[in-house]
């Protein structure tokens, strides 16, 4: 189907019912393209929830709001049908389109009693357009604000994983002796144990003693895998 622009040289098609007294005709529609052509005569409910991809009870309650307004189309023999003015279609799209972007009811609502108000085509243009403007505007507030609860959120995320690797760290180093986080230092900077011996002012078995107290409180094999794990509970700098 071809698309077509609503425009001011569109005639109003009024419903067959009675309009309700808060319902107010709009002359002039904002110019919203369509992947139909505008039908000129009513359409059944049916058809209309095919065309704008809604169901049955979105437009009721549309109705109920008092967005739209459907007529009664009688047959012969059959019961009366639901249908919808070509206006009532025009309508329809303004509220869908509105709906895509985030626009709420009460502000659709308000919106189509300025467009009933609106003396012109070009009026009805900057009423629909002043209307996506705030919409765009709230978004920006929304996202702005969204991105300040991500950010808070790895905050917060961050905090608890480096207090749970400090937990970690700190489970991981067992309880040391000054001689015996002084003797780490000299392991790790490679000095041999009758060197640190000498530096720490002990006779060699002692610094030995030390030495295998280490490796066992680190549960390691040798002084090379105490160290390193001294490194990563952090007792010792590289």
């Amino acid at each position: 189907m071809r698309s077509d622009l609503f425009d001011a040289t569109s005639q109003t098609s009024q419903p067959s019912c009675l309009l309700s007294p808060e319902f107010l005709a709009i002359r002039f529609f904002p110019q919203i393209q369509l992947p139909f052509e505008l039908p000129d005569q009513p359409v059944p409910i049916a058809d209309v929830a095919d065309l704008f991809g809604v169901t049955h009870r979105t437009l009721h309650f549309y109705e109920e709001k008092g967005l739209l307004v459907a007529g009664r189309a009688t047959g012969r023999g059959t019961a009366p049908m639901r249908v919808y003015a070509s206006d009532q279609i025009r309508r329809m799209a303004v509220i869908t389109a509105c709906r895509e972007v985030g626009i709420g009811i009460v502000m659709i609502q308000d919106l189509l009693s300025e467009l009933a108000g609106a003396a012109s085509q070009a009026k009805a243009d900057d009423i629909f357009s002043t209307a996506l403007q705030q919409r765009k505007r709230e978004m920006t507030a929304e996202i702005s604000q969204i991105r300040r609860q991500m950010q808070q959120i790895e905050t917060l995320v961050s905090q608890d994983t480096d207090d749970r690797a400090e937990t970690s760290r700190r489970a991981a180093c067992p309880p040391l002796a000054d001689i015996e986080r002084r003797c780490l230092s000299l392991m790790s900077d490679g000095y041999s144990a009758s060197r640190i011996a000498r530096e720490l002012e002990i006779d060699l078995d002692e610094m030995r003693r030390i030495e295998i107290a280490l490796i066992d409180k680190f549960e390691a094999s040798n002084r090379f895998q105490a160290i390193a794990k001294a490194l990563v509970a952090g007792v010792v700098l590289n």
